[in-house]
């Protein structure tokens, strides 16, 4: 995600920070089309995100957990634990309790200063949640595979947050079996990939390291089965930049203008069966702070050649706190359910690549 070791940040420390990772240049047409509709399988749609991605991924499995079949959470802790008592009453959403989100969120989902967050209390908010009709019923999610990976040089989302997140999800009835929860001794604050990005153990941008371990593999492979076919040395397919404003129905919601979406040639057709892979990026790992780094050096789309995945990336902008997908409130404290601005948009643009060409 990258996120603030403080929280003392706010709506202008983050634009500046993005405003910083302007410039970098970009791997991709700037010139953006329509997102294609290409008839993907969407009750075999699956999400996965890093940090405050990995937050994000959390709310859109939940709110949808009916059509998808798994997550990947990475540096990642339990659905609505940002959620404080005051955000949760609504109390001047803009002074008071969009702030004491933003502090829970750096000092019991990052941190653990103020504890480490209660699974059983957060699956209880989920249920009310559900019962309510703004996420899905929480029984949907008996049958997803949940894999989760937490490094022990990650010193800005500890390990004892990410295994919250895994008691979260078998407090929610997801079997053990379908748990699977990695540590690793080696990794940081970082996407995981065998050969590419930074050097192992470190926390820099673009927040991909290599450590001899494909994460994106083992995200896939968990959700989906073993094996994957092995990727070739490079994607074959296309990357598209699509146009996120239409999937837009509430700005500002802190969506950049343009998504990214590989499609592999075997997906470009008419009743391909292919399935769609979700991949939410975290703080400061957007375009526009990173480029392309992120998008192509994860690893998904090499896996997605030749395993029939089409893979979305949708994009945070200028208008995000830090480039973070909003799991806190920033966009307003209706942030968790299905007509959140951020999972509403992006729900549309997976129906748009469910719909048939």
């Amino acid at each position: 995600m990258t996120w603030r070791k403080t929280v003392a940040t706010g709506w202008i420390a983050g634009l500046l920070a993005l405003l910083a990772g302007l410039g970098v240049s970009s791997g991709l047409s700037a010139a953006s089309e329509p997102l294609p509709a290409l008839g993907i399988e969407l009750d075999a749609t699956s999400v996965s995100g890093l940090s405050a991605g990995a937050y994000m991924a959390e709310q859109i499995e939940l709110t949808h957990a009916s059509h998808l079949v798994g997550a990947g959470i990475v540096a990642g802790g339990p659905f609505a634990c940002a959620e404080s008592a005051s955000g949760r009453a609504h109390v001047l959403w803009n002074e008071l309790g969009s702030w004491e989100n933003e502090v829970r969120s750096g000092t019991s989902c990052m941190q653990i200063s103020a504890g480490v967050p209660d699974p059983k209390t957060l699956a209880d908010r989920a249920k009310e949640l559900a019962e309510a009709g703004e996420i899905d019923p929480v029984a949907s999610l008996a049958a997803h595979k949940v894999y989760l990976f937490t490094g022990a040089k990650d010193e800005i989302v500890l390990s004892p947050v990410v295994e919250a997140a895994a008691s979260f999800y078998k407090a929610l009835g997801v079997p053990d079996a379908n748990v699977h929860l990695e540590h690793s001794p080696v990794a940081g604050h970082s996407f995981i990939t065998k050969t590419k990005g930074n050097d192992c153990g470190t926390s820099e941008k673009p927040y991909v390291s290599h450590c001899g371990y494909s994460l994106a593999r083992a995200i896939l492979e968990w959700i989906y089965g073993r094996p994957l076919a092995d990727p070739g040395p490079e994607p074959t397919g296309s990357f598209i930049v699509f146009d996120q404003s239409v999937f837009d129905k509430s700005p500002p919601d802190g969506l950049a203008e343009d998504g990214v979406v590989y499609v592999p040639a075997a997906c470009a057709g008419t009743n391909s069966g292919c399935r769609l892979h979700v991949v939410l990026h975290g703080c400061q790992q957007n375009r526009d702070a990173v480029g392309e780094d992120f998008i192509k050096e994860s690893g998904f789309a090499e896996l997605a050649d030749k395993n029939k995945l089409v893979i979305l990336f949708p994009q945070t902008g200028l208008a995000a706190t830090n480039g973070c997908f909003d799991w806190w409130g920033y966009t307003g404290l209706d942030f968790m359910g299905r007509e959140a601005p951020q999972i509403a948009a992006i729900w549309a643009m997976v129906e748009r690549l469910a719909a048939q060409p």
